[in-house]
């Protein structure tokens, strides 16, 4: 069994360890609360696992394998310049420091330790984009022209918005894609690969926060490929669950088009013809987003267990940061960017 340790028990942990608990390789052995009051719910809700005030203390009494740290970026400097060398695998929630500069600065120092680093980017494990993913591989939507995701989770009209789940992203200063839009560069350059341009256009429709929610960025690539994130978390889109899938999605190549709707159907239509015929594939409704933070977590066991290559680590999730440092540039100039890696 992998021990795991857990730093940070805020709203999204609930879903790493949810996940955790489910996987039948690991143990979910300790986590680090410094809030009294998330720390007595954890207390009562599981008693098997150890609790700690400090990620110091937590590492100094037990033997861990995996440490996920699920805190604010603000924070993942400091810790992670506690714990290198003294854990193999380390997990780092996204989004992942403060800058670009901040994320190359312990890029750098995480080299030449015992130490791997991966950052928790779980949309790219969400089953549709896999399954997407597989049909572009084997060629069954033919060469892909253009694509397209409309972010419409609808939580961010009003006064009181994000307030009932996540309320610190009203004070975050680069908000619509620093904190969700990277989901989806990361998903782009899953199914696509690095753009050569960027362009966006970004814009604030709700006075009551403090950054961006609402905008766009095209990724342009080298056979003239284009890829459109469209946000906008005031508006909705036609869904049981707005957080599915956050959104609908077009893929569009010279063969077929692929779309998956707010209820996480996938549908195939092939050129020439009006219907397209729905796409079986397994999705669960567990955890969060089709279960995509368990499917992340496995991801990593089969990697420290010698049964698979590794996804998003550091090196490779800088990558992401470096095109969110270009569609925020973009969208201040106003020009389209060279993507230069």
């Amino acid at each position: 069994m992998l021990q795991v340790g857990l730093i940070g028990a805020g709203y999204f942990s609930g879903f790493h360890i949810d996940a955790w608990r489910r996987l039948n390789e690991v143990n979910l052995l300790a986590i680090a609360e410094i809030d009294d009051k998330r720390r007595e719910y954890l207390s009562s809700e599981f008693p098997d696992i150890k609790l700690y005030r400090s990620v110091e203390d937590l590492l100094s009494e037990n033997q861990i394998d995996i440490l996920d740290i699920a805190t604010p970026p603000s924070t993942h400097r400091a810790i992670l310049r506690e714990v290198v060398n003294s854990v193999k695998m380390i997990i780092c929630q996204k989004p992942f420091c403060v800058s670009l500069g901040e994320a190359e600065e312990i890029a750098e120092m995480i080299k030449n330790t015992r130490s791997t680093l991966v950052i928790h980017e779980n949309f790219r494990f969400q089953p549709w984009y896999r399954k997407i993913k597989s049909i572009i591989s084997s060629e069954g939507l033919g060469d892909v022209m253009q694509a397209q995701f409309r972010l419409r989770p609808g939580d961010g009209a009003g006064a009181d918005a994000y307030l009932d789940r996540q309320p610190y992203f009203r004070n975050m200063k680069k908000f619509l894609i620093h904190e969700t839009g990277i989901h989806w560069i990361d998903v782009f350059r899953y199914l696509f690969g690095i753009p050569q341009t960027v362009y966006s256009d970004l814009r604030q429709l709700n006075p009551e926060i403090s950054g961006e929610d609402a905008g766009y960025f095209i990724f342009g690539y080298a056979e003239g490929q284009r890829a459109v994130f469209d946000g906008n978390r005031l508006l909705d889109h036609p869904a049981d669950n707005h957080r599915l899938t956050m959104g609908e999605f077009v893929v569009e190549g010279t063969r077929a088009t692929i779309t998956l709707n707010g209820d996480a159907e996938l549908y195939l239509r092939n050129k020439g013809e009006n219907e397209g015929q729905k796409i079986a594939y397994e999705v669960s409704l567990k955890g969060f987003g089709g279960d995509c933070v368990y499917h992340f977590q496995n991801h990593i066991i089969d990697y420290c267990l010698g049964r698979g290559e590794l996804e998003n680590s550091v090196e490779s999730y800088l990558r992401n940061l470096v095109l969110e440092n270009h569609i925020y540039e973009s969208a201040l100039s106003g020009r389209r960017c060279m993507v230069e890696m």
